[in-house]
């Protein structure tokens, strides 16, 4: 019963310094910029600390961590949004962190080539899955519900978007529903990028 209470234990201590190693991760660069390498070409994002300082920090202690490396962008809506973040190249979920704050209300908008944070219903909901804005979604911002929060925007690889927008889609059956890439488009690793 000890053996299980220290192991419980040690596994909420590394989900909390998982979520938490964000914030010691170039802490005096409000702009972070993270180089995402995919299977169609690199794409690289500048994230905004100033207006965004949990859901930065939530996306670069999953950088950190290493959780991005070898992950599927497992939803594409070619004038909508490219998803990723949450499954690995066997459809298998990664590991996540706890849920963080909805930064909704920040002034970003859901423009084209920004990401942002994917969530459940529940607008707190958002733990590892993120998306690039393949269009200008204006629904998806804050009004008299909670929005989806973006959290910086992509400098370099618009190209790439717009290679991988061409992909076809189907649904899946490993996952069950549609807007699969048919063709994998994975998330081979993502760094960031040392300050300027």
């Amino acid at each position: 019963m000890r053996n299980v209470f220290f192991s419980v234990l040690l596994t909420l201590i590394a989900f909390n310094t998982m979520a938490d190693a964000g914030q010691f991760i170039q802490p005096n660069n409000l702009y972070p910029k993270v180089k995402l390498m995919t299977s169609f070409g690199d794409i690289v994002v500048e994230l905004d600390r100033s207006k965004a300082p949990i859901t930065v920090n939530n996306f670069l202690s999953y950088v950190k961590n290493k959780h991005y490396d070898g992950t599927l962008f497992h939803r594409l809506e070619p004038e909508f949004v490219l998803q990723g973040g949450g499954y690995d190249i066997n459809y298998k979920p990664i590991e996540e962190a706890k849920a963080i704050f909805n930064e909704s209300g920040n002034g970003m908008k859901n423009q084209l080539g920004t990401i942002a944070m994917a969530r459940l219903n529940d607008p707190h909901s958002a733990t590892s899955q993120f998306y690039f804005n393949l269009a200008d979604n204006s629904h998806l911002d804050p009004g008299r519900n909670w929005g989806y929060a973006v959290f910086g925007y992509i400098t370099e690889g618009m190209e790439v978007l717009e290679k991988i927008r061409a992909v076809q889609t189907d649904t899946s059956v490993e996952l069950g529903w549609p807007n699969v890439p048919v063709e994998k488009v994975i998330l081979k690793t993502a760094i960031v990028l040392p300050e300027q």
